[in-house]
């Protein structure tokens, strides 16, 4: 449960008791059910389903969508069933995590048009919430991206730039489009990304320096 403490700590003043009593059943159910299960890192696979509910939590979203966020993987990687899920949390969370389920499943093929995947990706999507979450799902992969194979995350650095950087940007959620977009350049052009970023570190102090003198001048 300590895993949750930075979740809890965050909500505790704004959610109803209800809501909390709903946020740690679900964080008992996805550890239980991912028991056992690790990351390409090494580490425990429900810091995954935490990372990416932290996400969704920094953007403001509410508790069914943090509480299917914590569950998003289960239903697809366990044997917890969605029958069960819709018993234990009802229909709205359940709904969520079908939806996160399905989206899983599409395979983009070398030939798919980038543009009618997002049109088929928002089509299958009747819940918005069910794209954030596949976004915020992507986000906390592609930044663990490292401890898989070159190929694989090339791969999926790629897809990323063609199918979900665009999404996250009409979405309007452009902290996650500028993350996606600059991981993804990281792992496919990585000689290019260190040298930009080795010129934007060595202006840095000159903004800072800048920017200092701006809201001086204003104060």
């Amino acid at each position: 449960m300590s895993l949750l403490a930075p979740i809890r700590s965050r909500v505790g003043s704004l959610w109803s008791d209800d809501d909390l009593r709903r946020l740690n059943l679900a964080f008992e159910k996805a550890e239980s059910a991912h028991e056992g299960q690790l990351r390409k890192s090494g580490d425990p696979y429900i810091t995954h389903p935490v990372a990416v509910a932290e996400i969704l939590i920094d953007l403001g979203l509410d508790c069914a969508t943090i509480c299917a966020a914590l569950l998003h993987d289960t239903v697809e990687d366990t044997a917890y069933s969605l029958h069960q899920l819709r018993l234990d949390f009802g229909d709205e969370i359940a709904d969520l995590v079908d939806g996160v389920t399905k989206l899983d499943r599409l395979t983009y093929g070398p030939t798919a048009e980038a543009e009618t995947v997002r049109k088929m990706i928002v089509a299958m999507s009747r819940d918005l919430r069910v794209l954030i979450i596949k976004l915020a799902d992507r986000l906390h992969n592609a930044r663990t991206w490292e401890f898989v194979a070159p190929e694989s995350a090339a791969r999926k650095a790629r897809e990323t730039l063609d199918i979900y950087a665009p999404l996250a940007h009409r979405l309007g959620i452009n902290t996650m489009k500028w993350e996606l977009e600059d991981l993804s350049f990281r792992t496919l052009e990585p000689k290019k990304y260190e040298e930009i970023d080795r010129l934007i570190g060595e202006r840095s102090p000159q903004r800072d320096v800048l920017t200092r003198e701006v809201i001086e001048l204003l104060s």
